[in-house]
């Protein structure tokens, strides 16, 4: 049974970059064909994807946050990091970490973390 499990702090204030990290049980992020996705969902709104880092270690971005988005891994811990840089109150929202094997939607979700940009 595969877990994530995000962490990471639930107040981030103006300017700053957001850091979130998913660590994964179960399952090794480098095993083919899945790919690791962190999602968000602002409050009042639906599911955003945010970008993947795939089991080959490379990551791909939504073109809407891809100036301002990082994600990489550290394989000797299996996990996958997030970092959004110079947030606005707009990126308040609860953060997933999930896995996607292929092309097919996410099949193993964390429980999802609040972050709120405030100062």
């Amino acid at each position: 049974q595969v877990q994530l499990q995000e962490s990471g702090p639930g107040l981030v204030k103006p300017s700053q970059t957001l850091s979130l990290t998913c660590t994964v049980s179960g399952g090794s992020i480098t095993t083919s064909f899945y790919y690791w996705s962190w999602i968000r969902q602002p409050p009042g709104k639906g599911l955003e994807w945010i970008g993947y880092i795939a089991y080959s270690g490379n990551p791909y971005y939504s073109p809407s946050l891809k100036s301002r988005t990082s994600i990489s891994r550290d394989t000797s811990k299996n996990q996958f990091t997030l970092q959004l840089s110079s947030v606005t109150p707009e990126d308040t929202a609860v953060y997933y970490c999930a896995r996607a094997a292929g092309a097919t939607p996410a099949d193993y979700w964390g429980q999802g973390t609040q972050v709120t940009v405030s100062s």
